[in-house]
């Protein structure tokens, strides 16, 4: 009806600009109603067949200039086409031509009048209006041009810009000014009544963006960021706002590896992936997927975990051939009869339990079972059916372990040793090799998750111990050292990454609590204990042992000193493996731990039977 009035009006100043306040009611014909009755009607049958009216005016731009203008030009020429035909003559032939470009006009303006109101009203109300968003934006680079250029249009409200360059000081970014430094954030955001401050500096260096977050964070609001470099190569977008994410507060660069030749190790093998529906399984998929494998089999034990990843792969991946099977890294015989029907050439062997306090009470046989027994038996059929290489996943707290966890992949690791002693010995083509990085930030049973969860729920979120500290990456960095080990490993290496400074448990709950926009007042932290085999630290090598560095950077090869016990002793490992093979089932953890103890004599925890 807006519309209709509009086009109306326009035929009246038309007239007006074409005959002038003295002739241009007179001049007019007696059938002249008759005339804009029309045009009228079909200037809104034209608008409605383009869909004008369901646009929201409180969002028009660009696009919905574009389809006034193709309606008026339709409608226009339609309109004179019909007034010239039906030999109208006495309506002036300026007045055709004239009215489309001032009905254009002024339904232009009667929707960019409203959008200007809409969005001045919203500002005035902003401290209680709740669809509104006052937002500082830290960065003012290419990246937040684009930023503002989308999310404007979304119920935000850009107060101002945040950036270190002195020569942008001043400067207006798509009509928005920078205000002042990062460090003016916490000032600002008192000033302007800020809600949420949003990082939009996906290319800065990650101790830059670090920096920024933690700036952002001490104001007590809302955090918020653009994607990362990487996410926006896989086709995120820059006005696709996100909460703070684990791998955002890492503190250090991403590894940087080898991908042509991790490509040349994968592209057109057969690999297998135990435990493929996990954290760091179902990532391995993900990366092995990219590389262009012959075929990747999926081996799972939980149904679920195998058709969700099955399920993304296929959309994901829609060429990519796949088996999905459900087993157990328990069943030998089933493991070889898999390797022996699918013949993997790249094996990864990311089946384990892991949750360290769960396994440490009444689990310790399952855990044994699982973690060394489950990989002796992958690794067996994987030599047996020709495999050319076999990694497997370990975890920093197989060093010193203090817990049934650690000393079960301890073992698994001794496994992988003497599995490529063996094959070194008989002329075998399989290479045993292993991976050993800390806490993967996000993984199930991680504190990333749990912390989340605790904040959500307004706390308490509990931390073990204030000086807990523990190293962490992400688990996409996690999967691509893994493939990375299987491109250029050798029979018999341990790898491990260089993980930097470790991380204060205490210090990332902070900083989780003060970038979800709460104060430490709102969302108290308990300190619950240490619980049964967990350890202050953590580490990535034992005191005997050293590294010896790769091509890639920050990626080095553990050299594995036997302990001196195992050494006095000449405990063999095949031999403990068929006592541990005897002793089945074995409920008592006090026993399983006296047989881990066999092999792992660095394994120091209470109620050790000996």
């Amino acid at each position: 009806m807006l519309d209709a009035l509009v086009v109306v009006l326009a035929w009246q100043a038309t007239y007006l600009f074409r005959l002038g306040f003295e002739r241009w009611m007179s001049a007019r014909p007696s059938y002249d109603a008759a005339v804009i009755a029309g045009l009228t009607l079909l200037y809104v049958l034209v608008l409605w067949g383009l869909k004008v009216p369901k646009g929201m005016w409180r969002f028009s731009g660009f696009g919905e200039a574009k389809r006034l203008a193709a309606a008026c030009l339709i409608a226009g020429a339609l309109g004179a086409s019909i007034v010239l035909m039906a030999e109208l003559k006495a309506v002036p032939r300026a007045v055709l031509a004239l009215h489309p470009m001032f009905s254009l006009i002024g339904l232009a303006m009667m929707r960019l009048g409203y959008r200007m109101l809409y969005e001045h009203m919203r500002g005035r109300l902003s401290g209680s209006a709740k669809e509104t968003h006052r937002a500082l934006v830290l960065g003012a680079g290419d990246a937040a041009r684009l930023l503002l250029a989308g999310i404007q249009h979304q119920g935000w409200v850009v107060v101002g810009l945040l950036d270190d360059d002195p020569a942008k000081r001043g400067l207006r970014v798509g009509g928005v000014p920078v205000l002042g430094t990062l460090d003016d954030a916490l000032q600002l955001s008192e000033l302007h009544g800020i809600t949420d401050l949003i990082v939009a500096m996906p290319s800065a260096e990650t101790s830059r963006r670090r920096r920024a977050l933690d700036l952002a964070g001490r104001t007590g609001r809302h955090v918020l960021t653009v994607p990362t470099i990487a996410e926006l190569h896989s086709g995120s977008k820059l006005d696709q706002l996100r909460d703070i994410e684990p791998e955002d507060l890492l503190g250090r660069e991403p590894v940087q590896l080898d991908e042509a030749g991790i490509s040349e190790a994968l592209s057109g093998k057969v690999v297998l992936i135990t435990g493929a529906g996990g954290s760091i399984g179902s990532e391995l998929c993900r990366q092995v997927a990219r590389f262009g494998p012959q075929r990747l089999v999926l081996y799972e034990l939980s149904e679920y975990a195998l058709y969700a990843i099955e399920q993304e792969l296929t959309e994901r991946f829609p060429h990519l051939p796949l088996v999905r099977l459900v087993g157990d890294v328990k069943d030998a015989a089933h493991l070889r009869q898999t390797f022996a029907r699918f013949k993997p050439q790249i094996v990864f062997h990311a089946a384990a339990y892991k949750h360290v306090p769960l396994m440490e009470v009444d689990n310790a046989w399952a855990a044994l079972r699982n973690n060394t027994l489950g990989t002796w038996h992958t690794a067996q059929a994987a030599a047996e059916a020709g495999a050319e290489r076999f990694v497997l996943i370990s975890t920093d707290k197989a060093v010193n372990p203090t817990n049934v966890m650690g000393a079960t992949k301890r073992a698994a690791e001794l496994v992988i040793s003497h599995m490529a002693s063996i094959a070194a010995s008989q002329g075998h083509a399989t290479r045993f090799m292993a991976v050993r990085f800390g806490n993967v930030l996000g993984s199930s049973g991680s504190v990333i998750p749990k912390f989340k969860e605790q904040i959500a729920r307004g706390g308490p979120v509990t931390v073990t111990h204030p000086d807990i500290t523990r190293y962490f990456m992400t688990i996409p960095e996690a999967a691509r050292l893994v493939v990375q080990a299987a491109a250029i490993g050798e029979t018999g290496q341990v790898y491990v990454l260089d993980m930097g400074e470790p991380v204060r448990i205490v210090d990332l709950a902070k900083d989780m609590i003060r970038l979800s926009g709460r104060s430490l007042d709102e969302v108290r932290i308990e300190f619950s204990g240490l619980r049964p085999g967990e350890k202050l630290y953590e580490e990535l090598l034992a005191d005997r042992d050293s590294v010896l560095p790769t091509p890639i950077a920050r990626l080095a090869v553990a050299r594995l000193q036997q302990a001196p016990q195992q050494v006095e002793e000449g405990v063999r490992v095949d031999e403990w493996l068929q006592a541990l093979i005897a002793n089945e089932p074995l409920a008592d953890d006090a026993k399983s731990r006296a047989l881990l103890r066999q092999l792992v004599p660095e394994y120091q925890a209470p109620g050790i039977v000996s």
